[in-house]
Order: C-alpha cells, then structure tokens, then sequence
C-alpha cells in the first residue's frame, strides 16, 4: 500500500469512527457533510482493500509455486498466481482511475445558455432545437429543467435561451456540451431547397453556493418590468419580470418565466453567482492554459465542438473524431454515446497528465 493509499484508508476509518460519536451526530451539518466523504471514500477504499488481498494472495501461491513438493499442488498454486496477477492489473487500473482528483462541480448542478450565432432566423430555430434535445436527455436522467432566461422569434426560435437543470451529477453530463454547435440542412425558410449552414453557441456553467461567490448588495441594480414574450407582445400586465444588473462587471440578467417576482429575482442571482463563478475560473485556466491543454477541451464556448448534418443524418463531434449516423435519435436526446465517449477521452488525458506528474 502506497502512501497515498494509506492515507486513504486512514481517512475513512476515522470518518467511520467519528461518525458514531454523540457530538457528531448532534451537530446535522458536520454529520451530513462527514458523511458525505464517507460514502464517497467508499468505494475507493473497497478498491484499495481488494488491491491488497489479491498481493497477499499471490505472495502464498507464489511461496507455495516454490516450496510445494506436491506437482498438482504447484500446479494449482501457479493457476491461481496467474489468474490473481490478472484480477490484480484490473484492479490497479480501476484504482489509478479512481485517483484521479474529481471535478469539484461534477455534482453541482447546471446553468445552461444556448445564443443563436450565424445564420439568422434558422440559427434561432436550431437553438430551440437544441434546448428540446438537452431537455429530453435531462428527462430521461431525472435532471429537472427550469427556464430562466429566454428570447424568442416570431417562428419559435430562440436568439438566447438560459435555464437551468437541477439533479446530482448534472454538470458531469453536461459539462462537454459547453462551444459552438453547427448545423447544416435545408432551412424551413429556404424555399429552394439550398443547403445552409449555421451555429449556436452552449455556455455550461456549474450552480454556485452562496460562499463560493460573494455578492455586495451595493453593486447590484435591480429593476422590475413587465413580461414579454415574442415580438414584444406583453404576457402579463404585472411587474413580475426582473432585470439585473452587476455593476462592476457590466453582467445583466434577466428573468421572466416565473409570475413572482421574487422568484424571478431568485434565479436571476442563481444565474450572476454562476456566470462570476465562470469569470474567476477562466482567469484561473488563462494562467495555466500554457502549461496543460486538454484534449477534450477546457468548455470555451468559442471553439466549434459538434457538427449536425440533417441531409446525411449525421453528428460529428471534433474534439475526439467521433461521427455517428443516429443524427434523428441524437435530437430526441439520446446523448449517451457521445458524453460517454467525451468522458472517456477527459480521463484518458487526465490519466497521461497524472503519468506525467508521477
């Protein structure tokens, strides 16, 4: 057991220890928290653990391999040295994994916003279209979407559209949809056939805490207005509808999808905690962008990460090469195939990254 390993172990049985305490258990927020690194040391240790008794299962073979005087005992022993050598590579390999520090927002949930880029009214359609496809896949994962944002066009589109999609784990699915989406296909508003291309644009920030980011009331100017909806049609004749301003940053935010204004103004400060959020951590990944680049990206939203090609029912994804011809069930939200295999790829990197580092 390495030092890292021990450490570990050490960790979690004190946690196991503390948590039968009476102190512990009188006080729910250090207990909840407590107990959240104890479930998720879990499964790390159980790992380690098993690491372990397959090394001391083949040290017995191994001895027994050399000191057996019986050929069907040393036999046996060496089936079993070789057959413990191959649960133990697989083992170590699902250990170095686990390892690997996690993202901090993996579990936190998600603001999302989709802009219309190039390509006018049919860029706006197709970041509706967008929004269908995250919302579906949200559903079929038990992900909760709310709308808190949006700008719609006469024929349904969306020049801009943030909600957000609450559940755990949220940001580990949806963190790679984060860049530019193209689509090429025959627009509605095209009456000679023409192909078109056009883009949108995918922010995906992580939900913050309160702690995280700090808000100075005095910076904020908050100004109440009507709702309305596409056109400029009103939808109500109230002030339920919030805009937001953050002064030192010039960020606004408005919300209109709930009647309250209160919980308008809720999720307009749900949405500046997590876009400051998103500043702090890209003038972070500014300073290290020079020493390490991911493969799969670091979620700019400038770079152009997937391509979707309605004539030849095709989606592309660029940053690892993948191509499917399952284009009319990726826009029903069937997204599993390409997050996986994004996920796949961010671990690979991570893995080299943390060869290099050893």
């Amino acid at each position: 057991m390495t030092d890292k390993t021990r450490q570990i172990v050490d960790r979690y049985e004190f946690l196991e220890h503390s948590l039968a305490l009476p102190e512990i258990l009188s006080d729910a927020a250090k207990y909840s928290s407590m107990m959240k690194e104890y479930n998720s040391l879990g499964p790390v240790v159980d790992v380690i653990r098993r690491v372990t008794d397959a090394e001391g299962q083949m040290a017995d073979a191994e001895h027994m391999m050399h000191s057996e005087s019986d050929p069907d005992l040393r036999q046996m022993a060496e089936e079993e040295y070789y057959a413990l050598r191959e649960e133990l590579v697989g083992l170590e390999e699902e250990l170095r994994k686990m390892l690997i520090p996690k993202d901090p927002n993996d579990d936190k949930n998600v603001v999302m916003e989709i802009r219309a880029g190039t390509g006018g009214e049919e860029a706006a359609l197709f970041a509706a279209d967008l929004y269908r496809m995250y919302v579906m896949y949200a559903e079929a994962h038990g992900f909760r979407c709310e709308v808190a944002e949006i700008n719609e066009t006469e024929l349904g589109g969306y020049k801009k559209i943030t909600f957000l999609v609450s559940g755990n784990g949220a940001y580990s699915r949806f963190k790679f949809e984060s860049g530019g989406h193209r689509v090429q296909r025959v627009p509605v508003t095209e009456s000679s056939g023409r192909l078109q291309t056009s883009a949108a644009t995918v922010a995906v920030l992580p939900e913050v805490e309160d702690v995280q980011v700090e808000i100075n009331q005095a910076d904020l100017q908050i100004e109440a207005m009507k709702s309305s909806g596409a056109g400029g049609q009103h939808i109500n004749k109230t002030l339920s509808a919030i805009r937001l301003i953050h002064k030192p940053t010039g960020i606004v935010i408005e919300c209109q999808d709930e009647r309250s204004q209160l919980r308008n103004k809720e999720k307009a400060l749900r949405l500046l905690r997590a876009r400051l959020y998103e500043e702090k951590q890209r003038s972070q990944t500014d300073q290290i962008a020079s020493e390490r680049k991911s493969q799969v990206g670091t979620g700019d939203r400038s770079g152009k990460v997937r391509t979707y090609n309605f004539r030849e029912g095709r989606v592309t994804d660029h940053r690892i090469g993948l191509t499917l011809y399952t284009l009319d069930a990726v826009m029903d939200g069937d997204l599993d195939t390409l997050i996986d295999a994004l996920s796949a790829a961010d671990m690979e990197e991570k893995l080299k990254e943390s060869d290099k580092e050893a």
